[in-house]
């Protein structure tokens, strides 16, 4: 059933990602299967691995250019998420995300590095079967790589929260008012900057992913930044706002400096902030532990009888 479930979200998730394809109808500046991909083995182990390549298979059946290039991009797609989930297991990563260095191992070892893999070998799979000019290489390479690493960087963190959150026992009204005048605010501000203006004023966005990180935790800063980078990506498409009369190479740069900005400030900093409220919650159980170990040698010492 694991197996299927990763099929499923592996072939809906590739083709919404699809939709906002820039090089040769498959190559997108987010690819979110490659998210779920490593999130999946993060969870339950490197044995969903066939779920991946069958879901990949599915996914490029119909656009693969020749049969040895279509399993040559299968082959990378499943091996990328695995050199992840190797190299994250290796670095002793928590799924929780609760200390800086997984936040830091998730950027290297989960996205920037092993997703040299799929590009590469996707990038030259097409080149070689002709259906790439070499001109078209390294474009098309770049949105690869960055495409699959944003898709870890920005969906990873997001299923990881989902799968640990529990619904809290008691929450004040107060901060359920809070948390939706967050996304409301984060929702409408990503928006209006990518849509209703020609300046760049993308930075607008920043201080709500701060806003999130410092009080809502992963909880909070995993969806925003996934909100962000989709509203983000669909103006680029559009060409509108900060999009708008540039080429293609200026958008994707625009696009992916921003998005891999907004992924790692919400990463970086929540785990920041979710390692300094950890090590404050344990400082405090220590000094209560030794209160209570003072009180009771206290109260020992006054019942104790008075030497003859």
């Amino acid at each position: 059933m694991t197996i299927l479930a990763v099929i499923a979200l592996y072939y809906a998730t590739a083709r919404l990602g699809l939709l906002e394809q820039l090089v040769r109808g498959q190559v997108t500046p987010l690819w979110p299967p490659t998210g779920i991909s490593v999130a999946a083995l993060l969870l339950f182990g490197a044995r969903v691995w066939p779920g991946i390549a069958i879901g990949a298979l599915t996914v490029n059946v119909t656009i693969g250019p020749t049969v040895p290039s279509l399993l040559a991009i299968v082959v990378g797609n499943t091996a990328a998420p695995l050199c992840s989930y190797v190299l994250l297991n290796r670095a002793g990563f928590h799924n929780e995300l609760d200390r800086l260095r997984d936040a830091l191992a998730l950027v290297f070892l989960g996205a920037l590095g092993p997703m040299l893999i799929s590009a590469t070998i996707g990038s030259g799979a097409l080149f070689l079967s002709g259906a790439l000019p070499a001109s078209g290489f390294w474009p098309t390479w770049s949105v690869w790589w960055t495409g699959d690493a944003m898709g870890v960087l920005v969906v990873t963190p997001f299923l990881l929260v989902v799968r640990w959150a529990r619904w809290p026992p008691a929450v004040s009204p107060l901060i359920w008012a809070e948390a939706a005048a967050l996304a409301a605010c984060t929702l409408t501000v990503t928006f209006l900057v990518t849509n209703t203006t020609s300046s760049s004023l993308l930075f607008l966005v920043l201080p709500f992913l701060i806003w999130a990180s410092f009080r809502f935790e992963h909880a909070g800063a995993a969806p925003c930044a996934l909100g962000v980078s989709t509203l983000t990506i669909l103006a680029a498409d559009r060409m509108t706002g900060p999009f708008d009369h540039h080429d293609l190479l200026t958008n994707m740069v625009t696009l992916q400096a921003f998005n891999g900005t907004v992924s790692l400030t919400a990463l970086l900093l929540t785990a920041v902030v979710t390692e300094r409220n950890r090590t404050h919650e344990e400082i405090e159980r220590l000094c209560a532990q030794l209160s209570d170990a003072v009180t009771d040698l206290q109260s020992g010492s006054r019942r104790a009888p008075p030497d003859a």
